[in-house]
């Protein structure tokens, strides 16, 4: 069967940077015990880094990352109109690497402001997503295959 995807050209690179540049939240799936596993965890456009996850250590999908780096994450939230399956959205396939938090805290804030009231706890870690690879899927019959070098 035919990759039913196209290739990433400048309007869905454009789209996929977009909506990278502007997530907050993220739906995240890990591996736990070999079961996918998935959860909406605090997201952030970092320049230099890319996207970045605000994760805490107490929770069961940072700990399915300490085991198994793998992710998806899917970014993209539908607009109050329509059907929600006609709005873009992002797919990244790829690894989680744990950064230093506090040289990423003025930008991570500026993203999210109120993340003011929780960021500097100990328990909570900034991961980089390292993308192996995307998707993204634009609306009925616009989805493309995109590549690291087609992300931002």
């Amino acid at each position: 069967m035919p990759d039913p995807h196209r290739p990433a050209d400048a309007e869905s690179r454009g789209t996929a940077a977009a909506i990278l540049r502007g997530a907050t939240t993220c739906a995240l799936a890990t591996l736990r015990d070999g079961a996918p596993s998935l959860a909406r965890v605090a997201c952030a456009w970092v320049e230099g880094q890319g996207l970045c996850l605000i994760l805490s250590d107490l929770s069961d999908h940072t700990r399915d990352l300490s085991s198994d780096t793998s992710l998806a994450v899917l970014v993209g939230d539908p607009e109050d109109r329509g059907d929600p399956l006609t709005h873009a959205r992002l797919t990244l396939h790829g690894r989680a690497e744990r950064i230093d938090k506090a040289a990423h805290r003025a930008a991570v804030l500026a993203a999210r402001p109120k993340a003011a009231l929780w960021y500097d706890f100990a328990d909570f870690g900034l991961y980089r997503v390292a993308p192996a690879g995307a998707l993204l899927n634009a609306g009925f019959g616009r989805a493309h295959r995109l590549t690291p070098a087609d992300l931002p």
